[in-house]
């Protein structure tokens, strides 16, 4: 049997997106190998038996669905380097491949921390099948605690990447920094509720639009209206309202009601602070204390 470095750069490169999906997502088709790289159905079998070769403990073929699954023995074929990871759920992998949708963030940053691809590869099923997952928390309100989430998406706030979803123990859909998980255990028979899925989660659901203006008291505005291509001297946005306390955090936007922050470090206000009302993130916005006195 050849070497994984023996075959050619276009197998290996099939041979990835195999175990990639399955590490990652837990199931691959036939199908899904051909719509990426556009082989035909024999070639695509040949891939799989070729896989098979050198990891057969690692899927399983369900009759049912006509899939491959990941078995609990998985072991990754490849290194999965995690920037590569992330990159390829939300434009999909190796730029080409649709796995679109998945990855549901507003936008997409150099994370300062690197989620462990362990945890990655627990939440990133149970994601795509909406199962639940047992969790170690540390947070830095309460400490270390066991937990039940049922994870819908994923986000990066600028500077760490957050797994949402509907915690069990408070009964509300929080966000939880990926980092801070030390153990993530999927938990295939737990039924899932109404309550608990990505369809209930109004926070998630909702989406805000946010008018940003330069600061009024920057000296020369036109020089943010350039940075931002702003017209007649507005950016409009749309974000979720999970996620907007996050961006305006990351912008560095004045959401104070006279805003009264320093425009030399916030080049952005926001102009309508009725805008962010009933938002749970906007705790997280520059100035938002104010805007509630």
């Amino acid at each position: 049997m050849k070497k994984i470095e023996e075959l050619s750069h276009a197998q290996r490169e099939r041979l990835a997106f195999i175990d990639f999906r399955l590490c990652f997502i837990g199931e691959i088709s036939r199908q899904d190998l051909i719509d990426c790289f556009q082989t035909g159905s024999a070639a695509a079998t040949r891939d799989f038996a070729s896989y098979k070769e050198f990891a057969d403990s690692n899927l399983k073929l369900i009759h049912n669905t006509k899939s491959y699954h990941r078995t609990d023995s998985f072991i990754p074929l490849f290194e999965h380097d995690i920037d590569m990871v992330l990159t390829s759920f939300s434009k999909g992998f190796s730029y080409t491949c649709n796995t679109t949708g998945i990855l549901k963030h507003y936008n997409t940053y150099q994370s300062l921390t690197k989620p462990s691809l362990e945890i990655l590869a627990t939440l990133m099923p149970a994601i795509c099948r909406n199962q639940v997952v047992k969790i170690n928390y540390i947070s830095l309100t309460s400490g270390l605690s066991e937990r039940e989430i049922v994870p819908h998406s994923l986000a990066n706030n600028g500077n760490r990447w957050h797994v949402r979803g509907f915690d069990r123990q408070s009964n509300t859909f929080r966000d939880f920094v990926i980092t801070r998980i030390q153990n993530a255990l999927l938990v295939k028979s737990t039924v899932i509720l109404e309550k608990e899925t990505s369809q209930a989660d109004k926070q998630w659901n909702r989406i805000v639009d946010l008018t940003l203006i330069p600061h009024p008291k920057a000296p020369y505005p036109q020089a943010i209206e350039l940075d931002y291509n702003m017209e007649q001297g507005t950016l409009k946005l749309e974000c979720r309202a999970a996620l907007v306390g996050y961006l305006l955090n990351q912008w560095q936007v004045d959401c104070s009601v006279t805003h009264s922050l320093c425009p030399q470090r916030h080049h952005l206000a926001l102009k309508e602070q009725a805008a962010i009302f009933g938002v749970e993130s906007a705790s997280l916005a520059p100035g938002y204390q104010e805007t509630q006195s």
